[in-house]
């Protein structure tokens, strides 16, 4: 079954190919077009060969969730990375692998120093951010029937949260109803950018690029050189993919109790438009800006940009006040909400960790009470608050790890430190040598691999990775 599901995904992602191509003979870019069609003619040859014949046992426990849905991403991104370098764009393998799997995981980081290359390879860029927002996995669960309960395994692993639920009875038509909330976002944002100015081609690649929550450009001044306009529209939207998409699903269905009673939502708001105030005031005391306003908007923007792990930027927040920086670096760690396309550590989380600490406190001075940790005014169950338990002590071990592996290449702790936070979180830019104005170019290619799996763990909240390269998963017993 794992073997039938990656030459599908083999498949699927020379059809994805088919948007660049299309691209490439728009702008006339006739030897990229040949390199994707090269690219898009293997890729369905091998697929359709691999995944001709269905195996009889089509049954995917947890442990081949996990490992199916880690290959899937591994082999997305090993084909995806193609592109990059038949074209020239990247000078090696191991950069292009590298974009790639930034694009794929939303994450945004590059090692690029000039974005402005082929149109198509460009749009193939930014459109990796929009098929690794929502997941490789789910859409081709909404596109693809498999038997029993067991494609549940697949969407657990690969959904970012502590924990993954249906909408409705089905996996399928929940997968179903995500993409269709996913699509209609893309197509709003994408109509309300028009308006502001732009042409389709730089609407489509800033929508792929925020709904993703990825932050790649087509341009070196980034999201800078758009107007005051296009910058509010995708500001709106990178705050609007950050929030839990089931809320989305309780407003269509006109559940609004549901959707409006949800603890994550409302500390999101609340630390998004706080934070966005505070460093506001302290941006325009430092003169940084000319006006309180545009004070707000540049703050509100970076802030909802680091929270949702975008990674866009309006302006070099390097060069703002020390607070300033250090409160973006802990808003790097949070992320956004739990079931949204954003990374981090998610709020929802915190917000367990926090209340499961408060009744430890409760518990030492009471040893007879007994305390339950409640989310949206349900309580949730111990295996949730066990294995969020579990999920920051491996969070932090990986973060260590990586910090002093890439220690190697003897840069600065604050460049080392951000470059994990932004790869592990998904966020995109860190600070200093990583910052919104560099890249990761300088780091070695062992230092590259360890953030490309940083990357990848971050967006596939850690297990599936894990799990992959644990040996006693792969044993028959």
């Amino acid at each position: 079954m794992i073997r039938y599901l990656l030459f599908r995904v083999v498949q699927i992602t020379g059809l994805l190919m088919i948007l660049p191509l299309v691209v490439a003979f728009i702008y006339k870019e006739y030897f990229c077009a040949e390199v994707f069609g090269i690219i898009i003619a293997a890729c369905l040859i091998i697929g359709f060969a691999g995944g001709y014949k269905k195996p009889k046992n089509q049954a995917i426990y947890a442990r081949e969730g996990f490992v199916v849905t880690a290959l899937t991403w591994i082999t997305i991104s090993l084909i995806g990375a193609l592109p990059f370098q038949l074209t020239g764009v990247t000078k090696s393998y191991v950069d292009a692998l590298f974009e790639t799997i930034s694009g794929l995981t939303t994450t945004g980081s590059t090692i690029l120093s000039d974005v402005e290359m082929y149109y198509s390879v460009q749009f193939w860029r930014c459109f990796t951010h929009w098929i690794g927002g929502m997941g490789v996995l789910v859409f081709i669960l909404a596109i693809m029937p498999m038997a029993g309960g067991y494609s549940m395994h697949i969407m657990r692993a690969e959904s970012p949260g502590p924990s993954v639920g249906k909408f409705v009875p089905k996996v399928r038509e929940t997968a179903k109803i995500l993409y269709s909330i996913y699509f209609g976002i893309t197509i709003l944002q994408t109509v309300c950018l028009l308006f502001t100015g732009l042409n389709a081609y730089e609407a489509l690649t800033a929508t792929f690029a925020t709904v993703g929550t990825g932050g790649f450009g087509i341009n070196n001044a980034g999201i800078g050189g758009f107007g005051y306009a296009s910058q509010v529209v995708i500001t709106v939207f990178m705050i609007i993919c950050g929030i839990n998409f089931s809320v989305y699903y309780y407003l269509i269905t006109k559940r609004p109790k549901e959707a409006f009673n949800n603890d994550e939502v409302k500390l999101y708001l609340a630390l998004m438009f706080g934070s966005a105030t505070l460093i506001a005031f302290m941006i325009y005391k430092q003169g940084a800006t000319a006006t309180p306003l545009e004070s707000f908007h540049h703050s509100l923007f970076t802030v909802a940009s680091v929270m949702t792990t975008t990674g866009f930027a309006t302006l070099d927040f390097n060069t703002w006040p020390q607070l300033a920086r250090t409160l973006l670096a802990c808003l790097m760690l949070t992320g956004a909400c739990a079931g949204s396309t954003g990374g981090g550590f998610k709020l929802s989380r915190f917000l367990i960790l926090i209340r499961a600490m408060k009744n430890e406190l409760t518990y030492i001075v009471h040893p007879k009470s007994v305390k339950k940790v409640y989310m949206d005014g349900n309580p949730v169950d111990q295996s949730v608050v066990k294995s969020v338990s579990a999920y920051l002590s491996m969070y932090v071990v990986i973060f260590i790890l990586s910090t002093l592996l890439i220690s190697i290449d003897e840069f600065d702790y604050e460049t080392n430190f951000t470059a994990v936070a932004a790869t592990l979180n998904n966020i995109g830019p860190g600070l200093s040598m990583v910052g919104p104005t560099g890249n990761f170019g300088a780091y070695s290619d062992l230092s590259k691999f360890v953030l490309m799996f940083d990357m990848l763990a971050g967006r596939l909240e850690l297990l599936p990775m894990l799990i992959l390269f644990s040996p006693k998963n792969w044993t028959k017993r």
